[in-house]
């Protein structure tokens, strides 16, 4: 952490312009105002205390959740300047929380060299759209305490002790008014400090859960910084070299912090953060990371002959497969694209990381020669399986060209051609295929049936699924390609419903294909195409009533009490436990799991790229242990467990 020469004081704050269109327009500063944007609160107060600790002066933040939803950050930074600023004519803090654009982060004499947050406008955002704010400064021998409500100050800046600390306290209740839900989830908190503990090495953050009967908590610090990160990524994955391949440079205009691990997978993970902004589109730091990888591992192959003269040079694609990196980069005024801030465009950022990975990773390469072998030889068998996967493309593609074989010959298509209305059902088995069928409405409705053990992607590369005779229908019926050649605007059912059993095996096969939308098809669960149909687990029936059917054992329960206050005792229903889809008959199958009327789809979502690669890492991936350690902890939670 570097200090800087210039002081942090009242000149520092500047002023941009007023407060005024934030409660009316909140989604303009903090995106929405659901759950996420809830969150967002609490990250604009953390990360000006982050912030502080990138200026090298806080090492703890404490965050904690009090009862009745109430946000406390705490940090041992400097403390916000206190002094009347000049252009104001109120206090420097005070300014920082009441007037939009002021902050220490503009200009270069500014009071931060680098900074996240939200341009300044994260601290009077968050008052904005607060019922209240409590600030209290522990700075130049003094405790200063201020008040605001709904951004109003309610108690100017008032010396309340005396004291020799220094730092910053900020409590806020948000809006009720404002947001539809003041619930915070402590699971997403938790995970986004995790993150800001890895990015900054050696902070301390440490988050608190105070309301129900169980507290819980969390301490992250990571003096590896990114090399803990990788291997926190990397826990669950067999490792070709045991040690992440780690790059600081701290001396230059641009600090640039990089680790780099590969693993037996098939898939690359790299994630990119400018000055701890997760920027998940990339941009030019990215840029930089890929051009300098793809130069230095085939620069290394030909000069130690591993690639021969007649050989074409390794592609991109080929050398980060398997691979896990975390690229992390300082910049004094980041130009990002776009309201969300997730893509970086500085031009000079790819020059200064492209420059820095080349050096640095081809000394690496050079003095651990051993590990250079064993990620190109996983190269050189990526490029051999790309040029299969690309044959076998070709063939597939060529087979589509052809109207007659277009479709594969199981699927039972649907009459209308519009995508935005039609939607697949994939059926487990023949027998649930064939009701499905009958009971449905032809008209958007199609059914693919599949049949027998299904590949698992997590342990086969692009040749061998293109050639799999379970996934070639999927792909085919979908219409859109895999892989890189995947065009979302190409698919044929704007709805992909995975229908499979209630039990383990149902379980299996819904793990499996998701897990290969996931590896293959990732936009069509990221643009919201993807969902399990919940076919009932009972029905209920009774001479002269009309059947009721239960999707899990709370709906078994309640429909029991309910008929009973009808007079209708247990012992006089008939109760069908469904062992499978294929136990139903067309009618039923429509009446519970097709119908739009009355049917339960479960949409999937991936909030969390990170988290979705852990968990089919963990479940498909070949490491038993970790495997068995989930299935033992999270065994409590299974329900409808049929063996």
């Amino acid at each position: 952490m570097e200090k800087f020469e210039h002081e942090y004081g009242a000149d520092q704050i500047q002023v941009l312009e007023g407060l005024e269109a934030v409660r009316k327009r909140p989604g303009m500063y903090i995106g929405s105002v659901s759950v996420r944007g809830l969150h967002h609160l609490v990250y604009e107060i953390v990360d000006n205390c982050v912030d502080e600790a990138l200026a090298g002066y806080c090492k703890n933040i404490h965050v904690k959740i009090e009862p009745g939803n109430i946000i406390s950050v705490e940090d041992d930074g400097r403390g916000i300047p206190v002094e009347k600023h000049k252009k104001t004519g109120i206090s420097a803090a005070e300014t920082v929380y009441t007037v939009l654009h002021a902050g220490g982060k503009f200009g270069g004499d500014s009071g931060y060299k680098v900074s996240g947050g939200l341009h300044g406008v994260g601290a009077s955002v968050v008052n904005a759209l607060s019922k209240w704010t409590e600030v209290t400064i522990q700075r130049d021998g003094g405790i200063f305490q201020m008040s605001f409500e709904k951004g109003k100050t309610v108690k100017p800046l008032t010396k309340i002790g005396e004291t020799d600390k220094t730092g910053t306290k900020v409590r806020f209740l948000a809006d009720d008014t404002i947001f539809e839900t003041l619930e915070y989830e402590y699971e997403v908190l938790e995970k986004r400090f995790r993150e800001m503990a890895f990015l900054t090495k050696g902070l301390r953050i440490t988050i608190e859960d105070l309301r129900g009967e169980n507290v819980q908590k969390a301490d992250f610090c990571f003096e590896g910084g990114l090399k803990s990160f990788v291997d926190f990524l990397n826990k669950n994955k067999e490792k070709l070299h045991p040690q992440p391949i780690y790059i600081e440079k701290n001396n230059s205009e641009i600090p640039v912090e990089i680790a780099i691990q590969y693993t037996s997978a098939y898939n690359e993970n790299i994630y990119t953060f400018v000055n701890n902004i997760n920027t998940i589109e990339g941009g030019t730091h990215l840029e930089g990371f890929k051009r300098a990888l793809t130069k230095v591992f085939n620069d290394y192959a030909r000069n130690h002959n591993i690639l021969k003269e007649k050989d074409v040079n390794l592609q991109g694609e080929d050398i980060r497969e398997g691979i896990t990196a975390v690229v992390s980069v300082k910049v004094r005024e980041p130009q990002f694209e776009g309201q969300t801030k997730t893509k970086l465009g500085n031009s000079e950022v790819t020059g200064v990381v492209q420059s820095m990975v080349n050096e640095a990773l081809s000394t690496f390469l050079e003095e651990n020669p051993s590990v250079a072998k064993a990620i190109l030889e996983k190269c050189i068998s990526a490029s051999r399986a790309r040029e299969a996967a690309r044959k076998a493309r070709e063939l597939v593609r060529r087979k589509s060209a052809l109207e007659s074989s277009t479709l594969p010959g199981k699927l039972a298509d649907c009459s209308s051609k519009n995508a935005e209305e039609c939607e697949i059902y994939i059926v487990e088995g023949d027998s649930a295929g064939g009701s499905a069928k009958q009971g449905r409405d032809r008209k958007f409705q199609a059914i693919l049936p599949l049949w027998g053990k299904m590949l698992n992607v997590e342990k086969s590369r692009a040749d061998k699924i293109y050639n799999n005779d379970k996934l070639q229908p999927v792909i085919l019926a979908v219409g859109a390609g895999i892989g890189a050649d995947f065009d979302i605007t190409k698919i044929r059912y704007g709805k992909v419903i995975i229908m499979a059993d209630a039990d383990v095996d149902g379980a299996h096969i819904r793990t499996l294909l998701l897990t290969f939308f996931f590896r293959y098809m990732r936009p069509l669960i990221e643009n919201g195409n993807v969902y399990l149909a919940q076919p009932p687990l009972y029905k209920l029936s009774k001479k002269g009533m009309e059947d009721i059917y239960c999707y899990t054992d709370d709906d078994l329960t309640k429909s029991y009490k309910e008929l009973e206050q009808k007079g209708i005792a247990r012992d006089q229903l008939g109760l069908q436990r469904y062992k499978g889809l294929g136990e139903m008959n067309p009618e039923q199958l429509w009446e519970t799991t097709m119908d739009p009327a009355k049917r339960i789809l479960i949409k999937v979502t991936m909030e969390d790229a990170m988290k979705a690669d852990e968990i089919f890492s963990l479940l498909m991936g070949d490491d038993v242990e970790p495997r068995r350690n989930f299935i033992t902890e999270n065994a409590k939670y299974v329900k409808n467990l049929d063996i």
